[in-house]
């Protein structure tokens, strides 16, 4: 049984092996988390200015000299070039809007940007973020339960 290892309680198990390119950062922990919660706002903030009809217009300038101009908040995802890995979690929210819906992609953008920054003061305050997930999902629950009670049928008999 080569490669495997005894554990304290007897258990045999296979190590993990984790292959990391060089120069993989492998922070951890809160200041890890609110990094990656900075880098998502910058995106939100750069987008925010498009929505609503009083939208701006931005100019994104390419490595290969093509410069283009719009409003469109999935173009402008998709020209952006971003490496960091959670905000780039934000052009796929945006994607997957554009392709399922085909609209609404800023606004997804900007909403879960929202999000991001309402729990940033919980995960500076050491809040673990499983509460901080459980706390959106308990809340998401209770807003489509008052929905539910607001909503009035439009089927009936004439």
């Amino acid at each position: 049984m080569a490669g495997l290892m005894q554990m304290p309680n007897g258990q045999m198990i296979q190590p993990q092996i984790v292959l990391l390119r060089e120069g993989t950062d492998t922070s951890q922990g809160k200041g890890q988390l609110i990094s990656n919660i900075n880098a998502c706002m910058a995106v939100v903030d750069s987008i925010r200015t498009t929505l609503g009809p009083r939208g701006l217009d931005k100019l994104v300038h390419d490595d290969k000299g093509v410069t283009t101009i719009s409003n469109d908040g999935a173009t402008i995802m998709k020209l952006l070039d971003i490496v960091h890995p959670a905000a780039k979690s934000l052009v796929d929210i945006a994607r997957s809007q554009d392709s399922e819906v085909g609209d609404g992609t800023t606004t997804v953008v900007i909403l879960a940007g929202e999000f991001l920054r309402e729990c940033k003061p919980f995960v500076e305050d050491g809040v673990h973020p499983m509460n901080i997930i459980k706390s959106f999902r308990e809340a998401a629950r209770l807003a489509i339960d008052k929905v539910k009670s607001l909503a009035v049928s439009i089927e009936g008999g004439a």
